[in-house]
């Protein structure tokens, strides 16, 4: 079984930084994109930054230029740098992965979720 496994959160004020970590862990071949996602009471899950294979990444407009998402296939980790925190940074954030699990076999896979408070 397939498993991501956030840590890194916390609390933090604003301007402070946080570096969220992701491992995937079980039987599969790789991941293609993966990245992170946030959720808010209230409101849908957004993207906030994604990481493609060929290490390509895409960021949410409020977060480009303060975070930073990287990924080590070697350890099958997918990480957040986040800087410059802002109070509307705090949410639940996800570990998120396309993987391809084996022959013809393929699928998103989410992390529990880690919450990032950013105090004011």
């Amino acid at each position: 079984q397939v498993q991501l496994l956030e840590s890194g959160g916390g609390v933090v004020p604003a301007g402070g930084s946080l570096r969220l970590s992701c491992a995937a862990s079980g039987t599969f071949h790789e991941a293609y994109d993966m990245g992170w996602y946030r959720q808010t009471a209230g409101k849908q899950r957004e993207l906030v930054a994604i990481i493609s294979a060929s290490s390509s990444a895409r960021y949410a407009d409020s977060v480009k230029d303060r975070f930073t998402v990287s990924r080590d296939d070697a350890t099958r980790t997918v990480d957040l740098q986040m800087n410059s925190l802002r109070p509307e940074d705090t949410a639940i954030y996800f570990c998120y992965a396309d993987i391809y699990v084996a022959w013809r076999q393929r699928g998103n896979y989410w992390g529990q979720g880690t919450q990032v408070t950013v105090s004011s």
